[in-house]
């Protein structure tokens, strides 16, 4: 059966920070054509079940909860008439950038698209993805599910709180449950440091003095209709619980906040490359993935600490977008060289450079594998240093970043090796 097609120069997958970033930044390059496809019955994303503050600091320049930073951005889409879908569910994106989608109002039907900017953003990994024994007794939430109850449907998951993971999620529920009056007992988490930021760890368990307990897990739940009871133990350099050092936590919930995955199965069906350590797309030093026009950014890229740093990342994506489309299929040349990276960094985005590329200068955001003190990030191009950061600490935590200089990297248009990588200071 033929459907009817609808075509635009641009089509960004997800209203949240990062896809409405995109848009926005794609209107100023010029791109009169775009549009925003959202599953979910508002545009925001994530940012409005986030009633907490501490957003738009870098982006605004000033201190706003959540959904005051949503409402900016979702201001300017509209204020450039840039036309969007809600509850809207794209079904399939095809190598040639025809999206299937899905909704009420028009049912199945296709759009084509010159370039795409990919900005699903992430999901939280579930319980049974840590294979935690026990029942499965009412009581067992993710930390963005209570999230949601709490801020937007105005609900309490429960009274006495057990939270695995220390993710930046489960710290700020943390927080939130205790001043609406719940008792959180502890939070455990599996590595020897924490998954949060360190001002969500200070402000959100230090000032109210809930315990955090490193290289803890959760070795037992109890209750069959509705948790009763929490068993944590240490664990040992393998994550092996270690025999008698078992607590047991009277509570009627359990909140997991073990980390977020990005939302790339629409990514890997159109046969978009994975990063395996990031679960997000390899990409190039204009956001681009391996399927030609196709960028990504936000959370489905890598996961963020920080909705400023989406927001800027999206920015670069929209552009770059706006420019495919005008200059479509115009083919890259030049060699595409990878970010080499050693002593202990785990990804960087973006995974690839080509000098003949870089006309500003380039942001390379990075993670650490532990907690480092007293070091030197260095970057190499054919064996030479051409810049050093010191950093007094790093931690996986909190994302890193380094900015490398366009007129540097402009010098080396034979560059065949560029490596970051962390030394001692």
């Amino acid at each position: 059966m033929n459907r009817n097609v609808k075509k635009y120069d641009i089509v960004i997958v997800g209203g949240g920070p990062a896809g409405l970033a995109a848009a926005v930044a794609a209107k100023d390059s010029g791109s009169d054509s775009i549009l925003i496809v959202e599953r979910e019955q508002e545009l925001g994303g994530i940012l409005n079940q986030c009633i907490h503050n501490g957003f738009g600091l870098h982006t605004f320049k000033e201190e706003l909860t959540g959904p005051e930073y949503a409402a900016r951005l979702i201001s300017q889409v509209k204020d450039r008439k840039i036309e969007y879908l809600l509850n809207t569910t794209v079904i399939d994106i095809s190598s040639d950038k025809k999206i299937t989608a899905l909704n009420k109002e028009f049912g199945i039907f296709d759009i084509q698209a010159k370039a795409i900017v990919l900005a699903m953003g992430c999901r939280e990994r579930s319980r049974g993805a840590l294979n935690i024994p026990g029942y499965r007794p009412a009581g067992i939430y993710s930390a963005g599910t209570a999230q949601r109850l709490v801020n937007i449907e105005g609900l309490m998951p429960g009274r006495e709180i057990v939270i695995l993971g220390s993710g930046d999620i489960g710290l700020i529920m943390a927080r939130r449950l205790t001043l609406e009056g719940a008792i959180v007992k502890v939070v455990a988490e599996l590595m020897p440091y924490s998954g949060g930021l360190k001002r969500n760890i200070v402000q959100c368990l230090n000032d109210f003095d809930i315990p955090l307990k490193l290289s803890h897990t959760v070795v037992d739940i109890e209750g069959k209709e509705r948790v009763t009871a929490v068993t944590i133990a240490e664990v040992d350099s393998h994550n092996t619980p270690i025999p008698g050092t078992e607590k047991r936590y009277v509570c009627d919930t359990l909140l997991l906040s073990c980390g977020l995955i990005p939302e790339n199965e629409l990514s890997v069906g159109m046969g978009v490359e994975i990063n395996p350590v990031s679960n997000g797309p390899k990409v190039n030093e204009c956001l681009e993935t391996s399927v030609s026009g196709v960028f990504a950014a936000g959370n489905v890229l890598h996961v963020h600490d920080l909705v400023d740093y989406v927001s800027s990342e999206a920015g670069k994506a929209g552009k770059q977008a706006a420019e495919y489309a005008v200059r479509l299929d115009v083919k890259r040349t030049g060699r595409d060289i990878p970010l080499e990276l050693e002593g202990g960094i785990r990804y960087s985005v973006p995974s690839t450079i080509n000098p003949r590329y870089i006309n500003e200068d380039l942001v390379v955001r990075f993670r650490v594998g532990a907690v480092m003190n007293n070091k030197t990030v260095n970057v190499y191009v054919n064996g030479n240093r051409i810049q050093k950061k010191t950093r007094k600490v790093m931690a996986p935590g909190e994302m890193e970043e380094i900015v490398l200089k366009a007129d540097v990297l402009k010098g080396y248009q034979s560059m065949n090796q560029l490596k970051i990588c962390i030394e001692e200071a």
